[in-house]
């Protein structure tokens, strides 16, 4: 698959911080130290989509981490030959009791969109997000509407478990598209997780049928390693239903 320039500049760009960040191992120096801070760490996703009506599709991601900043590229493509490139960059900081995160993506095709999620509290918090896009069409990797608001609450007061129970609804389109999201993470030990997301979904297709379905996605994380299991009915609240594969790897 050929990526557009943009994707191939800022994977080039990616690759030059970290070796900008690069040293070695024995040296122990303060400017080391910072070096070795500031150097990015990588995840790799590819994935594949089985979908109810044959049109399979595939997506890679690159993302890049460093401190509080994250940047990413992608391509998405599906056997009727549509493809999507994409970037985007977030900022998460910690303000103590609030913990927000800034997030925007751009895409090929004039897509362009926003999101602002907040976490507010300690050990128990409540969540609250809102996006917006520009409307132009988008691959919606999420499988949530983008144009919504988010509500919830979470907790991380039980011993390596953190717990959350969200809602998101589009409240610009009138799609009546609402998603609820119960999401459990647990890490026994410092090299393995599990994550499972179950949700529930309902409102208008794109063709204006009125849908429902459930999905859940489990995820097991091994050292730099991962792999993520999905069923979806009525996938970003179309017809098609899809069983979903990603494995990934940390760098």
């Amino acid at each position: 698959m050929r990526m557009t320039k943009w994707i191939e500049t800022g994977s080039l760009l990616l690759v030059m911080a970290t070796a900008s960040g690069y040293s070695t191992a024995q040296d122990t120096s303060p400017d080391t130290a910072l070096a070795e801070s500031n150097r990015i760490n990588y995840k790799l996703t590819p994935s594949y989509y089985f979908s109810s009506d044959n049109n399979d599709a595939v997506d890679l991601n690159l993302r890049g981490i460093v401190g509080e900043h994250t940047a990413w590229v992608g391509v998405y493509r599906d056997k009727e030959h549509l493809q999507q490139s994409r970037t985007g960059y977030e900022y998460r900081h910690d303000f103590g009791l609030v913990r927000p995160v800034f997030s925007a993506q751009l895409a090929t095709g004039g897509f362009l969109g926003g999101s602002v999620t907040t976490e507010i509290g300690n050990s128990n918090f409540a969540i609250v997000g809102i996006g917006r896009t520009n409307l132009k069409d988008y691959f919606n990797l999420n499988f949530d509407p983008n144009d919504a608001i988010t509500l919830g609450f979470g907790s991380r007061a039980i011993s390596k478990t953190e717990l959350s129970l969200f809602h998101i609804w589009d409240d610009r389109l009138d799609t009546k598209q609402h998603v609820t999201h119960a999401v459990a993470r647990y890490k026994p030990n410092d090299t393995e997780r599990w994550t499972a997301d179950a949700s529930y979904k309902h409102g208008l297709s794109g063709s204006g049928e009125n849908v429902q379905g459930y999905a859940l996605t489990v995820t097991y994380d091994f050292g730099d390693y991962f792999a993520r299991v999905a069923r979806d009915q009525h996938a970003n609240f179309s017809a098609v239903s899809q069983n979903r594969l990603s494995i990934g790897l940390r760098f």
